[in-house]
This record gives C-alpha cells, structure tokens and sequence, in this order.
C-alpha cells in the first residue's frame, strides 16, 4: 500500500463527494491510499504507462472473464502502485467472481464502482480539481531542481549537502547506486534493498513507496536514481525525480573527468619515478597529494583490466601506469591485500621502501615477484618471502657479477643454440632435484632432462651433486632472475 500525506487527496475523499455516488465493493483497508489522477484504461496491462497512485477508470472491456485472469489483473495494477480500480455499473462489465473481491481485501486495493449515470469524465475533473493546488507544488519543486547547476556554482555544494537539499525539496529520500547495487556517487547512499532496482532501463519507474530511475550518461547507464516518499513530506513526483536523476548524472560525470584527471596525472608522475628523473623531495611533495606517504610498495599486475583495477582500488590511494600487458601500481604497502583479492590475477610486490625514493630496486623486485606468481598461480607474491633470495645484494653490478662468474657460459650456449639449459636447470632445483616431476614439469622425457643436467655442469664446472656448488648455482639463478636474465 502507497504511502499517504494527511494533505493530500485520497481514496476515502472521492468516496465523500455526493456527485461522483462511487460504491465500494471490496478492498476497504486501502481507502487510504493517495490520489494523484484519475484515468480511463481499457487496456489489459496499462502499468507501462502508469506512474502510480492513479484510479483507474474501466468499462469492462479490459476485465478478464476468468476469475484466474481477473485476479491477476487487479494484482498487476496493485503492484504497479495503483490507488483505485473503478469499474462503470453495467456496460461491459464481466461477472466479478470471488477471486478479484478477495484479491482486493487482501490487498487493500479499493474496487469501486461508478453508477451509469456518472460519465468517467467527472470523476476525472473532480480529481484534477483537487490535486490541483499539489500540482502547484510539482512544478514549483521542479523549477527549483532546475536551479541545482546553480547551487553547485554559486554555493560550492559538495555531492552530500546538494543531495540532502533536493531530498528536502523533493519530498523523497534520495538513493544512487551502481546497476549492481553499488554506491554510485560518494556522499550518496545505495539503496538498503538492492532488489529494488529495475531489471533494465526501460522498466516501469514505479516502485512500491517511489520510484526507480535510470542514470544516463554518454558511457552508457551509470546506475539508478532509487526515491521513496518520505512520511508526512508531499512528493513532488515523477518528474522531478527524473530531473533529480539527470542533476546526478552530471554529478557522475564531473566526478569521473576528475578522477581521469587524476588517473593521468599519477601515471605520468609513476612514469617519472621509474624513469628515475625526479629528485626526491619533488617526488615526496607529488606524492603527497595522493596520500601515499610514508612506506610505499611497487607492484606489477597481470591478468586485469584498468578499469577493473581502478574500480578495485577506489578506496585506496595509488598510482597507476599501464605498460604494455603490465600494471604498475604505487601505494601504500596494504594495496598487495586488496590486489590479491582480484579474480585470476597476478601480482608482484616489492619490500617496502620510503615514498619518494628511487623505484629502481623496486620495480626488478616486483618484476621478480611477478614472474613467481605467474609460475605459481599464486594472486600475489611479495618479494623477500623467498628465504634465499633475501641474501642477495641490491647493488645490481653485484648480483651481474656473480651471474657472470656461475652462469655465463650457459647464458650464452643457451642464446647461441636456443636451449634451456638453465631453464631445465632452475625446475629441477625448485622441485628439489625429483627429476621425474621437473621432466613432467618441462615437458620432456628424464633422461633429456638428465642430459641437461650434466651439460650444465660441464660448461659451468659445478658438479650439482656437491652441496657448496648447489648452493652457488642457485644464488646465481636467483640473481638472474632478479636483474630479468630468465623468463
């Protein structure tokens, strides 16, 4: 049942005026229930154009014969938030059977019915006599939504204050959310119950209690415009809930050129910090307008779409720049949790650092951790969790030194004859030297993997069955893989 303002025009009133002679046959609990118009349908569904709390006015030649159908037709104008259904004694009038009446008295969907001596007509010119003071008030609340753009202007509003105003005006509680039910605008509450949103744009707007309207802008549907009366208000109506919708669709809008702006501004300066071009202090007062201040992280995601990235990461401060199939991310060091919470993602982190400081570790730590997450289907490997890796050095000459002096001979067999001598060589490690499960591994038979194994040694000197040269061999893997020698 709608919900009625004391002032406004009800069911009850057209039954006290002495010219209408209108009878009520089933239904009375809903007498109550708020007038907005007064219209002839002889429609079967009419509800596609009804904006709810209409009597609606038929000869009969929409009632159903069946009692089955006349049920369900009384209960599909009941749920498209019709006040009244008024049927004209005698004409084309069906039977009414049992169902409709009980139909209605569950309801509360006042039947009425109109003698033959009262045209439809006066019915309609007395409801439009009476509502006429609250059209006044419709439109005069529709001229003022009209004058939103020049609040934002004039008055500065943010998002919170200009909707918590037109809510007052308005006469609705105002609700915006993604078609997934999601808080569209900040400031701005999703509806409490999802389940009211419409299954597309072009459903009826009427809701029990409101209405559900689409928000429209150039990119497509950004969500719904969610209104419910609010008790003891006088709602302005449909049209100015649309104008409302419209007013949060520019809202939408200037809030997503503003956060493209920023978007392309942090991926300019994220560009800038791997290139290793700013000076500290530049980079620490840049940063700080992002809110990232403090330890920072550097993270590369695979697998994820900017845009799903961006919507993810709404709530956290962070920078991002796409490169190629990467997405490099600099935040706060909980941005790993909530990239790792990302479907069919794979994330590399570096150790944290100062925000402000070169990238230049950070980004070979990540690119590391990337690649182990992608090996592993891990979401999110973090680097320094390898037990081994953390002895290595940061100093990059460091680490290509030791490359040189254990790998170099295979590094340039395996360039010069297209094999993967060290390839083969870092599974079977990594599969604590099981050589059946590192030849699964690699797809190939054992004993090519044996093979490689002792071709390995021999270019590198190393008997891998000896603990010390093990231990060196793998440093050197790591280190390689560090400075981006291994795919």
């Amino acid at each position: 049942m709608s919900l009625v303002a004391t002032d406004k025009l009800t069911v009850e009133d057209l039954l006290s005026f002495p010219a209408l002679q209108l009878r009520v046959l089933a239904g009375e609990r809903g007498l109550r229930r708020s007038v907005s118009w007064a219209h002839v349908s002889e429609l079967t569904d009419p509800t596609p154009w009804l904006l709810g709390a209409e009597v609606i006015m038929t000869a009969g030649i929409a009632v159903p014969r069946s009692a089955a159908g006349q049920r369900a037709y009384l209960e599909r104008l009941d749920d498209a938030g019709v006040s009244a259904l008024a049927v004209s004694a005698q004409l084309h009038v069906p039977p009414l059977h049992d169902a409709l009446l009980r139909a209605a008295d569950e309801r509360g969907m006042p039947l009425l019915e109109v003698p033959l001596a009262v045209p439809f007509i006066a019915v309609a010119q007395e409801v439009a006599a009476a509502v006429q003071e609250d059209a006044r008030q419709r439109l005069g609340a529709q001229l003022q939504v009209f004058g939103a753009l020049r609040w934002l202007a004039s008055e500065d509003l943010d998002t919170t204050m200009l909707f918590r105003r037109l809510e007052r005006l308005s006469g609705y509680e105002v609700y915006l959310c993604t078609p997934q039910g999601r808080p569209l605008l900040p400031g701005v509450p999703a509806p409490p119950d999802p389940g009211v949103l419409p299954s597309s744009v072009d459903a009826a707007p009427t809701i029990p209690g409101g209405f559900a309207v689409p928000v429209l802008t150039p990119g497509g549907t950004a969500g719904f415009l969610v209104a419910f009366e609010r008790q003891g208000a006088r709602p302005a109506g449909l049209a100015v809930v649309q104008h409302i919708a419209t007013v949060a669709a520019l809202q939408v809008a200037m809030v997503r050129h503003q956060r493209e702006t920023v978007r392309r501004e942090g991926a300019e300066i994220l560009a800038e910090l791997l290139q290793g071009v700013l000076d500290p202090a530049v980079a620490r007062r840049r940063l700080h307008r992002f809110s990232i201040e403090g330890e920072a992280v550097l993270l590369v995601v695979r697998g994820v779409r900017d845009d799903v990235l961006t919507q993810s990461l709404d709530e956290h401060p962070h920078l991002l720049l796409s490169r190629g199939e990467d997405r490099y991310l600099l935040g706060p060091p909980d941005l790993g949790a909530a990239v790792a919470a990302l479907p069919a993602v794979a994330a590399g982190m570096s150790r944290p650092f100062p925000s402000g400081e070169s990238l230049r570790v950070a980004e070979r730590e990540a690119l590391w951790a990337v690649s182990k997450a992608a090996e592993s289907g891990r979401p999110l490997v973090a680097y320094g969790t390898d037990t081994t890796g953390r002895w290595l050095p940061d100093d990059p000459a460091v680490l290509a030194t030791l490359v040189e002096h254990v790998l170099g001979e295979v590094l340039r067999y395996d360039r010069a004859h297209g094999s993967a001598l060290l390839a083969s060589v870092r599974t079977w490690m990594e599969r604590d030297r099981r050589t059946e499960a590192a030849a699964e591994a690699l797809h190939v038979h054992p004993n090519t993997l044996a093979y490689r194994l002792r071709r390995f040694s021999a270019l590198t000197g190393r008997d891998l069955a000896s603990t010390g040269a093990f231990a060196e061999v793998w440093l050197a893997v790591r280190a390689a893989e560090r400075l981006g020698l291994m795919e």
